[in-house]
């Protein structure tokens, strides 16, 4: 009786995955999980300028004047990567603003901080031990190295295609290390 219930079972779950399919039209879910958007697949998210992102690409494809295919790819990156800086920078200058407001006024006492004493709350209190400001600090970092892998590859290529011998990568040990 045990292996006819399973079988049931086994044929009534088949037939009710069939009807979760998950969602139809997923441009209404796409951004379900969208916090600050550094990360999101959408380059350009609601509120932001889409014509300053044309702006900024081809002021870049100006610059860099990508000739091939590949080069077009890696100025894509150097603008995409870009873009998303910016969106970085401004959530964490919106992060910082907002720890300030709340650091205004002393709940104890009633009375306004000064501006030393409200900053040096926000960075030693908040920013020092908060893992948004982390995250966005490590968001910022690896969005300047792509920027910079992007290039430097763009400038490879460019080197290469007009004859010249390719930069070579540099790594530079930096050693802080009190003597």
């Amino acid at each position: 009786m045990t292996e006819q219930i399973s079988k049931k079972k086994t044929e009534a779950n088949r037939k009710n995955a069939l009807k979760s399919t998950g969602p139809k039209d997923t441009s209404l879910t796409r951004l379900n999980a969208l916090k600050h958007g550094i990360l999101s697949k959408e380059l350009i998210l609601e509120g932001e300028d889409e014509k300053a992102l044309q702006q900024l690409g081809k002021r870049l494809r100006t610059e860099l004047a990508p000739q091939t295919e590949l080069e077009n790819i890696f100025v894509d990156r150097i603008v995409s990567s870009t873009w998303r800086l910016r969106r970085a920078i401004q959530v964490e200058r919106d992060y910082i603003q907002a720890e300030c407001d709340d650091c205004k006024h002393d709940d104890w006492h009633g009375t306004q901080r000064s501006r030393n004493e409200i900053w040096n709350l926000v960075v030693g209190r908040e920013l020092g031990q908060s893992t948004t400001w982390l995250n966005l600090l490590r968001y910022e970092t690896t969005l300047e190295k792509q920027i910079y892998k992007a290039l430097h590859e763009l400038m490879r290529l460019q080197s290469a295609r007009q004859g010249e011998k390719p930069l070579v990568p540099i790594a530079i040990d930096v050693d802080i290390s009190k003597d």
